[in-house]
C-alpha cells in the first residue's frame, strides 16, 4: 500500500498547519470525533457521516445560505481526485477537515479551500463483478482520530485521520465468491458497521460489525436464512448461498431505541423466482437490528418474492411526528418499487403506503398489512412492459426531510422497461440475473423532484426535470428553507423547500451520481457535491 502526502507537513510541532499563506491552528485532538459529534441532530458545522446524522434526514441547521441570498452563491473551489469518472461519494467534514473517496483512494482536504492535506492510495482490484467492478465508493466513516473506508474487494480499512497512515486492514468478504463493497461504513458507539455489494452476482448478503479500534469482528447478521432457520423454505438446497439480499448502502440509527435500521437488496436470480419460492426473506427489506449483538428485532418486507429488481436499499429516514394526537417514531422510505412507506420504527408496524410515480403497473396498491396487491405482470421470455423500470421509481440517491416544512424530498424517475426472464443456473464468475431488461424504443424517462407529506403520502409539489432520466443526484435540505439537488441537465440546483420554486442553479457540465452535503468553516457555510469526476464546493461571496 502506498500513501502520497499532498502537503509536506500536515501538523507542525506547535500544532499549526500551513496552507499557502493562511495559517490555522489545529491540535491533533481537535480532529477527534467524539460521541457528541456523531449524536448531534441535526448537524451544523460538521457533516459527520454519509447522511449527516444518524436519522438519514440530510437536514442541516445551517441557515447562512437561505432563500433571500441564494442567488449570490458562487463556486468556491473545485477538487479533482482522479481515478474515477463517476464519483458517488458524500464527503464527511469534521472541524474544517473534509474526507472524501474516489475508488479505493481517500483524501483529506482543507474544507475551506479544497487544498489536499493527505492522500491514501490503494490500487483498484481485479476479478470483480457488477458494481464493485466499476470501483464505486460512497465515502468514509469517522470516529475518534480514525477514518474508515470499504474497498471495492470488501476490505475494511482504518486510517489515521491526522496523516492517512494505514492502521489496519480486515477482509470481511471474499471477492472470489463474488462479494464486493460500494458503501460508506457507519460508526455506532465503538463499532464500524459494514455491508457488501453483489446482490446480482449470487452472494449471500450480510451486515457485520467490527471493533472500531482493533478491527475484530463483533457480530454478523446473514440476510438470507440458512437451512432450518425461519424463512429458509424460500431457499431450497444451497440456493441460500446465492440468494442476494446485500446491504450496499449505509443504514440509520436511533440512539434512544438503540436500534440500527439497515436495508437489503433484491433476491437472486433477479427476474426468475421459480428457484426461490415464497417471500424470499430477508430480501427487499428493512431490518431493525440490536447494534450490540446483531440480533434481528423486527423486519418489514417491501416487495415479497421480488422479480423486478426492486431492492430496498433506499435510505430508511427516521422522523418524529404527531400521529392521531400522539407522538410517534416513524421510519419513512420512498421505495424503488414506486410506493412511499410509513412505518412505526419501534416495532415495524405498517401504517400506510402511497404511490409517488404515475408509471406504476406491477401492483395495484398496498393492502392493510403492507403487502402489495399484484397486477400479475411478471418478466417473460418474450418481454413484459413493467413500470417502474429497472432503475426503479427512485434508487440509492439520497432523499431528505425538513422538520420545518414537514416535507420529505425525493428524486423520482418516471420510466418503464421490457422485463425478460430466462432460467439460468448459478455459474461461478458470472452475474446471476436470470436475463434482464430492454428499453422500449419509444419510451421516455423523466426525473421529477418531489415533496411528499409523510402524514398522508400526498405530493405537495413536484418539479419536473429537463433531461433523459439518466442522472443519479440526491437531495439535501437546510434550515435556510432550501432543497439542493443535482438535476437531470447537469446543473446543481436549489429550490424553495416550501413551494419548489427554482431559486438558483450552476451548470457543472457533468452528470450527477452523488448527493449534496453542507458544512461550515470559520462561520462560513459551504454546500458541496460531486459531479462527474470533480468535487464542487459553493459559498456566498465574502
Amino acid at each position: 500500500m502506498k500513501r502520497y502526502v499532498a502537503v509536506a507537513f500536515l501538523f507542525l510541532l506547535a500544532g499549526q498547519r500551513l496552507i499557502g499563506q493562511e495559517k490555522r491552528v489545529h491540535s491533533s485532538s481537535a480532529l477527534d470525533v467524539n460521541a457528541g459529534d456523531l449524536l448531534a441532530r441535526p448537524v451544523d458545522a460538521n457533516w459527520s457521516s454519509y447522511n449527516g446524522d444518524y436519522t438519514g434526514r440530510r437536514f442541516s441547521s445551517l441557515r447562512e445560505i437561505n432563500r433571500t441570498n441564494i442567488a449570490q452563491m458562487r463556486a468556491s473551489w473545485v477538487f479533482h481526485p482522479g481515478n474515477s469518472h463517476r464519483l458517488e461519494a458524500a464527503s464527511v467534514v469534521i472541524r474544517g477537515v473534509m474526507y472524501m473517496t474516489s475508488a479505493n483512494d481517500v483524501f483529506a482536504l482543507d474544507a475551506g479551500t479544497g487544498r489536499a492535506l493527505w492522500h491514501y492510495a490503494r490500487p483498484v482490484s481485479s476479478g470483480l463483478l457488477d458494481d464493485a467492478a466499476a470501483h464505486k465508493n460512497r465515502g468514509v466513516a469517522v470516529w475518534e482520530h480514525f477514518v474508515y473506508v470499504e474497498t471495492d474487494d470488501a476490505h475494511l480499512l482504518c486510517l489515521d485521520a491526522r496523516s492517512g497512515n494505514l492502521l489496519w486492514d480486515v477482509q470481511y468478504a471474499d471477492k472470489v465468491k463474488h462479494y464486493g463493497a460500494t458503501s460508506a461504513p457507519l460508526v455506532v458507539k465503538d463499532e464500524v458497521i459494514v455491508g457488501t455489494s453483489g446482490g446480482d452476482s449470487g452472494v449471500r448478503g450480510f451486515v457485520a460489525a467490527f471493533d472500531a479500534k482493533k478491527g475484530i469482528e463483533r457480530w454478523r447478521l446473514w440476510t438470507i436464512p440458512g437451512p432450518g432457520e425461519f424463512g429458509s423454505t424460500s431457499w431450497p438446497g444451497d440456493s441460500y448461498l446465492h440468494g442476494g439480499g446485500t446491504t450496499w448502502m449505509p443504514g440509520t440509527y436511533d440512539p434512544e431505541l438503540d436500534t440500527l435500521y439497515w436495508t437489503t437488496s433484491n433476491a437472486a436470480p433477479d427476474f426468475v423466482g421459480d428457484s426461490r419460492p415464497g417471500d424470499d426473506l430477508y430480501t427487499a427489506c428493512v431490518l431493525a437490528i440490536d447494534p450490540n449483538t446483531g440480533k434481528l428485532k423486527w423486519y418489514f418486507q417491501f416487495t415479497p418474492h421480488d422479480v423486478y429488481d426492486y431492492d430496498a436499499n433506499e435510505t430508511p429516514v427516521l422522523v418524529d411526528k404527531e400521529e392521531n394526537g400522539a407522538a410517534q417514531r416513524l421510519l419513512i422510505q420512498a421505495n424503488r418499487n414506486g410506493f412511499f412507506y410509513v412505518l412505526d420504527r419501534t416495532n415495524g408496524k405498517f401504517l400506510r403506503a402511497t404511490p409517488f410515480v404515475e408509471k406504476l403497473n406491477w401492483a395495484t396498491g398496498i393492502d392493510a398489512s403492507g403487502r402489495p396487491r399484484l397486477s400479475g405482470l411478471v418478466p417473460t421470455n418474450e418481454g413484459t412492459y413493467i413500470c417502474p423500470g429497472i432503475v426503479g421509481a427512485t434508487n440509492w440517491f439520497s432523499p431528505s426531510y425538513n422538520p420545518d416544512t414537514g416535507l420529505f424530498y425525493a428524486m423520482a424517475l418516471e420510466n418503464c422497461d421490457l422485463y425478460l426472464a430466462k432460467p439460468e443456473p448459478f455459474t461461478q464468475g458470472e452475474t446471476f440475473y436470470g436475463t434482464g431488461t430492454k428499453r422500449p424504443p419509444d419510451e421516455h424517462s423523466q426525473k421529477v423532484l418531489l415533496a411528499l407529506s409523510p402524514s398522508d403520502g400526498k405530493k405537495v409539489w413536484r418539479y419536473p426535470q429537463a433531461g433523459h432520466g439518466h442522472s443519479w443526484g440526491g437531495t439535501l435540505t437546510t434550515a435556510g428553507g432550501l432543497v439542493f439537488f443535482g438535476d437531470d441537465a447537469e446543473s446543481f440546483e436549489a429550490v424553495d423547500a416550501k413551494t419548489g420554486q427554482p431559486l438558483w442553479h450552476f451548470n457543472t457540465g457533468q452528470s450527477f451520481s452523488a448527493s449534496p452535503m453542507t458544512y461550515a468553516v470559520d462561520g462560513i457555510q459551504y454546500v458541496a457535491i460531486c459531479a462527474g469526476s470533480d468535487l464542487f464546493s459553493f459559498a456566498l461571496p465574502h
